[in-house]
C-alpha cells in the first residue's frame, strides 16, 4: 500500500459509476444524510461522473460547496455536463488533483472517499493533506469494495488515517462495503 501504481476506473466505465441499478443499491442520501448539513463545504475525491456529487450539492444547500475532485478530466467533463444549466452548476467547484496531490487551498467539513482509496498512490500523502484542510471535529468517509479490498488492506488504509490524527467513530452499514467514518480533533 506504498507509492506502487494503483489502476485507476477509466472513463469508458464512467456509465457503470452513475447508473439506475447503482443508486438503487446504494443510495447517496440514505448514505451521506447522517453526515451532510446545510452549509457545508464537502470534498467527493475520486468523484468519477458525480454519483455522490449531485447529492451533496442538494443536502448542502446554496450556501455550501462541493469541491468534486478527480485525476481525469473526462470524469470532471461527465459531471460537468450532468450539472450545466442546473442550480447544482453554482455548488459544485470541479477541480482536477495530481496524482499524489489533491491541491486544494481552502477548508472542508467533510470528505467523501468512495470506493476510491484502494486506487490512491500515495495514501499517506492524501490522508496528510486531507487532515490538514479538514477543519476541527471535521469527518471522513471511506467506503471501499469487499473485492477489490482485503480487510487487511481496509485496516491498513484506517492506520494511515489514524497517524494523521484521525479516529474511528463508526462502520456504518453501507451494501457490499467496508466503512469507516474517521473525526478529526484538532484545536480550533
Amino acid at each position: 500500500m506504498g507509492k506502487e501504481k494503483k489502476r485507476i476506473c477509466p472513463v469508458e466505465r464512467a456509465g457503470s459509476l452513475d447508473s439506475r441499478f447503482r443508486r438503487l443499491i446504494q443510495n447517496p442520501a440514505k448514505i451521506l444524510k447522517p453526515y451532510i448539513r446545510e452549509g457545508m463545504t464537502v470534498m467527493d475525491v475520486g468523484c468519477g461522473p458525480g454519483f455522490f456529487s449531485g447529492e451533496l450539492a442538494s443536502m448542502v444547500g446554496a450556501q455550501g460547496r462541493v469541491i468534486s475532485v478527480d485525476l481525469q478530466d473526462g470524469m470532471l467533463k461527465k459531471l460537468h455536463k450532468k450539472i450545466e444549466g442546473t442550480e447544482l452548476k453554482d455548488r459544485i467547484v470541479l477541480h482536477k488533483c495530481k496524482e499524489n496531490e489533491i491541491g486544494f487551498a481552502g477548508t472542508i467539513d467533510f470528505a467523501l472517499l468512495f470506493y476510491v482509496a484502494h486506487e490512491i498512490p500515495d495514501q499517506q500523502q492524501c490522508f496528510k493533506e486531507i487532515a490538514s484542510i479538514l477543519k476541527p471535529g471535521g469527518q471522513i468517509l471511506i467506503v471501499e469494495p469487499p473485492i477489490h479490498v482485503s480487510k487487511s488492506d481496509f485496516k491498513k488504509t484506517i492506520e494511515i488515517t489514524q497517524k494523521y490524527g484521525f479516529r474511528l467513530i463508526e462502520s456504518p452499514k453501507i451494501f457490499l462495503s467496508k466503512t469507516a467514518v474517521m473525526q478529526i480533533d484538532k484545536p480550533d
